[in-house]
């Protein structure tokens, strides 16, 4: 199940995205987050990775970001804001060609626009959050 809006807000749906915390604030200065995952552009891969909620970026961080020593921070993509960009949310087999793989959002388009962020929180793997 996908995360969706705190009572009270704006938001709609969310997906979420584990990024480098240097790399965010590069964005930030930009306008643009180029990063599909650790070490491979959007241009590179072709879409960015993401995912629908907590416990399946605590499965990636696991996979691909466990020896980074660098902060990590989560990133909260609002679906409307990036639909709105021109960017494509497609729900996809974590294993290309394997219909029965996990399935994770992935956004085709481009660099993602930063103001598509709607939150960016530090990665506590600790806690899974």
């Amino acid at each position: 199940m996908r995360p969706r809006g705190r009572s009270g807000d704006d938001r709609g749906v969310s997906i979420l995205h584990l990024a480098i915390r240097d790399d965010w604030d590069a964005a930030l200065a930009s306008g643009s987050y180029p990063w599909s995952t650790r070490g491979a552009t959007i241009e590179d891969v072709g879409f960015l990775h993401a995912c629908h909620d907590r416990a399946q970026l605590a499965g990636v961080a696991g996979r691909f970001y466990a020896d980074v020593t660098a902060p990590l921070l989560v990133l909260e993509l609002d679906e409307a804001r990036l639909a709105a960009a021109g960017l494509e949310v497609r729900d996809e087999p974590g294993r290309p060609g394997d219909a029965d793989a996990e399935r994770f959002p992935h956004v085709y388009g481009g660099p993602l626009p930063a103001d598509v962020v709607v939150a960016a929180t530090p990665w506590r793997p600790e806690r899974g959050q």
